[in-house]
């Protein structure tokens, strides 16, 4: 009986097929892989899509054990949320700051001349910092690291620790690009002009989940909680100008964050060899 070509094409795709699905079933490391997916809710739209993440995910798992294995580092590494992710993805969806094209003109710094300055000072302790919030999938780390210092300065001001509405920033700062980055002091700008900002309890954070800005809720901006008179830039590359705005106030920072040990980083905190831009935003 003759076998056409046609007919032998097809059995031999689904001969491939089971070959590789075969090896991957067989891969020491794929026991890890769901486990993980299972802790972290990961569901693939597809089985390719899964063996493409599988594949990431065996990049970043040899990264990490290399990482951990280097003598003399003061931190360690770890699977995460991140881990199925290239970082090339990881600084797209969560790295978010974009300095300005035109650098800001020199003012003079508050405390540049403050000489009491103490070797340590921790924020949290004295009540003027918010439990720990999640960007999620959005690139919004500037509206955090915004709220974040009026959070504290308003605590030290009037007593009120107020968890301040990101949201707001991200749907209504247009001089900032929403969930594709944005400035601090743009959104200290806009709370400025605006009259104020609200609290988080009435323009809650829904972007970490959606990955993409709001409507901007116009009657909500006129609901202030805090508002802001001014604020000012530290002086650049002045360690001893930083230490002492900090001793001060938490200060809303921005830190290069696009390698992949920051996106892995698990115990204390590194900045590891640090690069020449930028690229998130936090404060201290």
């Amino acid at each position: 009986m003759a076998i056409s070509r046609a007919s032998i094409l097809p059995a031999l795709m689904l001969l491939f097929g089971a070959v590789a699905f075969v090896a991957t079933a067989e891969d020491p490391l794929l026991a890890t892989y769901e486990k993980w997916m299972g802790e972290f809710g990961r569901v693939y739209s597809s089985d390719t899509e899964k063996q493409h993440r599988f594949e990431v995910f065996k990049t970043n798992f040899q990264f990490i054990e290399s990482m951990n294995k280097q003598p003399g580092l003061t931190y360690t590494v770890g699977l995460n949320e991140f881990a199925d992710l290239t970082n090339e993805e990881f600084v797209t969806k969560y790295v978010g700051f974009k300095s300005p094209s035109t650098p800001k003109k020199a003012t003079p710094f508050k405390y540049a001349n403050l000489t009491t300055a103490p070797t340590c000072v921790d924020w949290r302790s004295s009540g003027a910092v918010t439990p720990v919030k999640n960007q999620g999938n959005c690139g919004s780390c500037w509206s955090f690291s915004a709220t974040g210092a009026m959070e504290g300065i308003n605590k030290i001001k009037t007593g009120t620790l107020l968890s301040l509405s990101e949201q707001e920033l991200v749907d209504c700062d247009t001089s900032c690009s929403g969930c594709n980055g944005g400035y601090m002091d743009y959104a200290f700008q806009w709370v400025i002009l605006n009259g104020g900002i609200t609290t988080e309890t009435d323009y809650p954070y829904t972007s970490g989940s959606t990955g993409t800005a709001g409507s901007c809720n116009y009657p909500k901006t006129y609901d202030y909680a805090v508002s802001l008179l001014s604020y000012q830039d530290v002086t650049t590359y002045c360690e001893s100008c930083l230490k002492n705005a900090v001793a001060n106030q938490p200060v809303s920072v921005a830190i290069e964050a696009s390698g992949s040990a920051f996106q892995f980083y698990r115990v204390e905190f590194s900045l590891g060899r640090v690069g020449p831009i930028w690229t998130t935003a936090c404060w201290l």
